[in-house]
């Protein structure tokens, strides 16, 4: 089938690829966020962002490899699309008490930061065939929360960082005679963690009981899991498209070493299995979540583009976080961090007007739904529900496109009360993001 392309498609493929690959490490190096909050980054190009996500009905510009794949098989010839999304995220703040606190109220705010997150399109279709090829690198879950090293929640923790890079090779096919195409890819999906917490232990009454300070322990590591995506576009008329696109869990295998340094004569204790310093190897399981989502797209004017999207977020995946030391701190594991995250949904809906050939108005909003439970709310990730607000525009012609969006995500008030914590969390964020599509 590929011998039937000709000389000029071989050459502008072997361009993409090769561009591919060099961005791709390019992003690798320059990913790596300040200070964020959130799980997850639903906002993965420029346009999308400004019609708050609601995207895989539309589709119809090279972010379509992040929300629906098959939207690539619409869109004529090659295109690159470079875009970034800055994260501005001031503190969270607590008040309450905490296990640490006691009964004594305390007030805590995390450090706020900037979270850089870029992405990289790349789309070819073929002239003499219905096929397009597709390559993206986005990050869809990072996570980076930092509070006061000496403050309140210390013992849980107080810094931890999840930086993931996916790749995404996709390939596409159009039946033009249905208006349908489908599509399938690979996720490749690097990641490297750390984290830094206080060690404190409950003591039976043998011992002397209480909660006493053991010492500082610090985690890194990375690794790299695998999954699948899929998605389907289908535009029965000109002024409707339907879409479904589907995202796999993708299972991360974890390694890397502990740091572990006693603080207090009680973390060098041996009959607690501890000893002064210590460093050793350390290896964790994460289960990112699958993702499914139905939208569809209606222009009701000539110049009016409306979508809703629903979408389902597999988060019951991640149950548990459980370290597994390596010699000398045996006497960590078996010790597994309850998460029991469930399963949510999220509504999102986006419209464009054109306001002349060249340049479209924007506008959005969605609602998403936070999974963690109360018995199990952290300092990790103090999540909420949300409501994001979004606005953004964007100018184009047959060269390509400048995209510009903005959302404002307004957090619920969080109020927990779970043992650990007894008090409430404050939150919001402002995503400012920038996408160039070039056409050839």
């Amino acid at each position: 089938m590929l011998g039937n392309i000709s000389e000029p498609v071989r050459k502008q493929f072997s361009i993409i690829i090769s561009t591919a690959l060099f961005l791709f490490v390019a992003v690798i190096f320059c990913s790596n966020p300040v200070s964020a909050a959130g799980f997850r980054v639903s906002s993965q190009g420029a346009k999308a962002m400004a019609l708050g996500d609601a995207n895989v009905a539309l589709a119809d510009d090279p972010s379509a490899l992040a929300y629906n794949p098959a939207g690539i098989a619409f869109q004529p010839g090659n295109q690159v699309q470079g875009g970034l999304t800055a994260i501005i995220v001031p503190p969270f703040t607590f008040d309450g008490t905490t296990r640490l606190s006691g009964t004594s109220a305390v007030h805590e705010d995390s450090e706020s930061g900037l979270f850089a997150a870029p992405t990289l399109y790349l789309t070819s279709s073929l002239k003499s065939l219905p096929i397009s090829f597709g390559l993206g690198i986005n990050a869809f879950y990072p996570l980076a929360t930092k509070w006061k090293g000496d403050g309140a929640f210390r013992d849980d923790v107080y810094s931890i960082s999840f930086k993931p890079i996916n790749f995404q090779p996709t390939v596409a096919y159009r039946f033009d005679d249905l208006k349908l195409a489908v599509a399938a890819g690979f996720d490749i999906t690097y990641a490297t963690v750390s984290l830094n917490k206080t060690a404190f232990t409950p003591l039976p009454p043998a011992m002397g009981g209480g909660y006493p300070e053991l010492g500082a322990l610090s985690v890194d590591g990375s690794g790299v899991g695998y999954g699948f995506n899929l998605g389907t576009q289908w535009k029965p008329r000109p002024d409707l498209n339907f879409g479904i696109a589907y995202r796999s869990r993708i299972h991360l295998p974890l390694k890397g070493d502990a740091d572990y340094r006693a603080t207090t004569a009680t973390g060098a204790n041996p009959a607690l299995g501890l000893s002064g310093n210590v460093q050793t190897s350390v290896a964790a399981d994460v289960t990112l979540p699958d993702m499914l989502t139905f939208g569809v797209a209606w222009k009701p004017v000539d110049r009016l583009m409306l979508e809703f999207d629903v979408e389902r977020t597999g988060w019951s995946s991640y149950d548990k976080l459980e370290l597994k030391f390596g010699n000398g701190l045996a006497a960590f594991n078996n010790k597994p961090d309850p998460k029991n995250w469930k399963d949510v949904w999220a509504y999102r809906f986006g419209g464009q007007y054109s306001l002349t050939d060249s340049l479209d108005l924007r506008a959005g909003y969605a609602f998403e739904n936070n999974p963690a439970p109360d018995s199990t709310l952290g300092p990790e990730l103090p999540d909420a529900d949300r409501h994001n607000f979004s606005i953004g525009c964007g100018i184009h012609n047959n060269l390509g496109s400048i995209d510009l969006g903005y959302v404002w995500v307004n957090f619920a008030d969080r109020t927990v009360s779970n043992g650990m914590l007894n008090g409430a969390f404050k939150a919001d964020a402002h995503l400012i993001g920038a996408s160039v599509t070039y056409k050839f």
